[in-house]
């Protein structure tokens, strides 16, 4: 059984209810003779909790599921240092197999079950360099006591396995990963990962972990993934930082990018207009049913900002010509596909105002039943959309990201 294949998969209790994922493996490597017993597992438990779920707490592993006793201690999990994990630590790290001689990184581990009922680690799946024109190097497999370098120290341990393994979460499950990593590894990965799911990563972390990354990278690439953010969490990491740095960046980013985020870190504080997205899905009134659906299926688009079209006049950047109103998604599901956007419209909600208080956005998410609204200035032009998942970021306690991520 290969770790990279149990990263993300439910823990269960007995009783068939799920109380965590898969994050880790925590192994004892004494020496690369003899195969390292796998302690247990890191677990990930509601509100990003990390435990540990030892491996005579697990009954079963089958079916892409894990079944524990349910007998879990939920304090937080602090690995001590004579344990190693798995992906956190193996993965990337210069190995080479004794019997041919063949130099190239871990990428995979797999474990198996001892006569004595251990779990031990059996094997290493590595990937050579590539060569000539092939995008990636041989793979081999072998026996855990063939592999030399499997307990030295690698200062310049790369990242590539372990951002495979990254992207096959979600940016929230990533950013826990992250969170987690020793520095030096947290930095090779930052370095590793693209300016899209970096940005996608970044917006899911504490405020002093974003503020952190963002000060490893350099000017011009922090302004880059800046850009990738959403301008509402790009406004919020901006206005953490120095206000020299803040400014430096801001004159990198492209200019109509900036001026979105400028546009918002110029709103007071907890309300409307300081929390709303400037991006939402703005169509014209020529538009058909078809053309939003079609824009609402863009799988970049979070549920709560493609329950929504919101209907303008020309410019359709914010903020746009005169707002019309909005087309509800189920609406735009039950009309004919070749109607007007326009004819669809929900003539009976009000606008929130970009001065509306936190408290007043919040009642009216929960008056007219809304997981987004429409955010019209004086003039009656569209500047953004509040959603109800930018309504609990600034609900929810003052670093609460971080908290969940801490809590013990």
């Amino acid at each position: 059984m290969y770790a990279a294949r149990l990263v993300g998969l439910p823990i269960f209790d007995p009783q068939g209810d799920q109380v965590g994922k898969v994050r880790d493996l925590v192994v004892a490597i004494r020496s690369e003779s003899s195969q390292p017993r796998v302690l247990g597992m890191v677990g990930e438990v509601f509100g990003r909790r990390r435990i540990f779920v030892p491996m005579t707490r697990v009954t079963n592993i089958d079916s892409g599921q894990v079944y524990t006793t349910g007998l879990l201690n939920m304090r937080r999990f602090e690995q001590r240092s004579t344990e190693t994990l798995v992906v956190g630590q193996l993965f990337d790290r210069t190995v080479t197999i004794t019997t041919t001689g063949i130099t190239g990184t871990i990428y995979d581990v797999a474990m198996e079950q001892a006569r004595n009922r251990d779990w031990v680690l059996s094997r290493i799946a590595i990937t050579e360099p590539a060569k000539g024109l092939r995008r990636r190097g041989q793979t081999h497999v072998a026996e855990w006591g063939e592999v030399e370098g499997l307990t030295r120290r690698e200062p310049a341990q790369g990242a590539t396995q372990l951002i495979h393994a990254l992207n096959e979460l979600r940016p929230a499950d990533a950013a826990s990963v992250i969170h987690d990593l020793p520095p030096e590894r947290r930095t090779a990965v930052v370095a590793a990962l693209t300016d899209e799911r970096l940005a996608d990563v970044l917006e899911e972390l504490p405020e002093e972990d974003q503020v952190e990354i963002l000060g490893f990278l350099a000017d011009e690439r922090a302004a880059d993934v800046l850009e990738e953010m959403d301008p509402d969490d790009a406004a919020d990491l901006i206005a953490e930082l120095p206000p020299e740095t803040a400014e430096a960046l801001l004159l990198l980013m492209a200019p109509e990018e900036a001026e979105d985020v400028k546009r918002l870190m110029s709103y007071v504080e907890n309300t409307a207009g300081a929390m709303m997205t400037s991006e939402p899905v703005i169509l014209g009134p020529d538009a058909t049913i078809a053309d939003a659906l079609a824009h609402v299926r863009n799988p970049d688009l979070t549920p709560a900002l493609a329950a929504l079209v919101y209907v303008c006049r020309p410019p359709l950047e914010t903020p746009t010509g005169r707002f019309l109103g909005v087309a509800h998604i189920q609406r735009l599901l039950r009309e004919p596909p070749s109607t007007l956007v326009a004819g669809a419209l929900d003539e009976s909600m009000e606008n929130l105002r970009p001065e509306a208080t936190i408290d007043e956005v919040a009642a009216h998410l929960a008056t007219y039943n809304l997981v987004a609204a429409p955010v019209v200035d004086e003039n009656g032009h569209l500047i953004g959309a509040v959603t109800v998942d930018d309504l609990l970021d600034h609900m929810l306690p003052e670093g609460w990201r971080d908290r969940a991520v801490h809590s013990a």
